[in-house]
């Protein structure tokens, strides 16, 4: 089906932390907030503690499923992936990876996600450049289009955070950064819904 011309790119920001206190709902809102000063952007953020999946159990893999999974939280998720044209994953990093939340999330999709492009904000030991690295070689397998800008934040944001930094501040430096990432992430959401047949 072809896209009307004046569509916006649909792009989806993924918190990747569900455990209690995180701080992924600072930036994942910071970025939504960011990527809504696009024209030709809507953004909608979608949280994983609203998408409660099972551990991946599924006799059959997504990529070669006979018929959809039948788990409510897996269908709504597979539904919202599927309407996207572009990702923003926050993601925290544990013991040099990322969270298995996270990894769950993207396991339960394949087709959905095939195709489109993907970036990472992501914080904490070594400013969360591990869990980037780990995270884009997961998406290629995907058959995704890792983007090559990201933005990586310190521990010491963290911190700021619990002292009551105003977020405004504390985001501030990452202004930069954040739009390079959001532009090249329109470039390729846009490149990418052309070849899968979509008009923009």
């Amino acid at each position: 089906m072809v896209n009307d011309q004046t569509s916006p790119l649909n792009v989806k920001v993924i918190l990747g932390s569900t455990r209690s206190g995180r701080f992924s709902e600072k930036p994942g809102q910071w970025i939504a907030e960011e990527a809504k000063k696009q024209k030709d952007l809507t953004v909608e953020l979608l949280d994983l503690r609203d998408y409660p999946m099972p551990l991946f159990d599924e006799a059959e893999t997504p990529g070669y499923k006979s018929k959809p999974y039948s788990h409510e939280s897996v269908v709504r998720w597979t539904a919202k992936i599927a309407e996207a044209d572009a990702f923003i994953v926050i993601a925290p990093e544990y013991n040099h990876g990322y969270p298995a939340v996270l990894k769950n999330a993207l396991d339960y999709v394949y087709q959905e996600w095939n195709n489109k492009p993907i970036a990472f904000v992501t914080y904490g030991s070594a400013m969360g450049a591990r869990t980037t690295e780990q995270l884009r070689q997961v998406a290629i397998e995907l058959q995704m289009a890792p983007i090559r800008n990201a933005v990586h934040m310190p521990y010491d944001v963290l911190i700021a955070v619990g002292k009551g930094v105003p977020a405004a501040e504390i985001f501030a430096p990452y202004a930069e950064r954040a739009g390079g990432l959001i532009e090249q992430l329109t470039w390729w959401g846009k490149a990418l819904k052309t070849a899968r047949g979509g008009v923009v």
